[in-house]
């Protein structure tokens, strides 16, 4: 279970990388254009706006690798509620698939976190 939830924990990290790279470099291309359904005007009116949503699910990549490599559980645990929240939030107010592309793995992988941690005697559980 404790590899899963790591396992799943980097495919979340990797795929907040991948959003990094579409909404920072590929946002105004052809690639950008067809994935996200936009037009060349679009994407250019919002290229700026994209290139800051990149930046923020880099960092969100970037804290979830620093709470594998710590094994700072309640980092891990936090990201991806923020995760899952701002996929719930995009895929009712942007995209649909940003709820199974986003949020759901995020989600899952949330689940897994918690049920994967090892409770140290006298802790409390985050959930039964």
């Amino acid at each position: 279970m404790k590899f899963l939830a790591g396992f799943m924990t980097f495919l979340v990290a990797a795929l907040h990388f991948g959003f990094l790279v579409l909404e920072m470099f590929f946002w105004d291309h052809p690639i950008g254009h067809k994935i996200f359904s936009m037009t060349e005007e679009v994407a250019k009116s919002s290229e700026v706006l994209a290139m800051n949503q990149g930046l923020y699910n880099g960092f969100l990549g970037l804290g979830l690798l620093l709470g594998l490599i710590t094994g700072n559980q309640t980092l891990k645990v936090f990201l991806l509620m923020c995760i899952v929240i701002a996929g719930i939030f995009g895929g009712l107010t942007a995209k649909t698939s940003i709820l199974y592309i986003q949020a759901l793995p995020a989600f899952i992988t949330l689940l897994l976190v918690i049920k994967s941690k090892r409770r140290r005697a006298g802790e409390q559980r985050l959930f039964s």
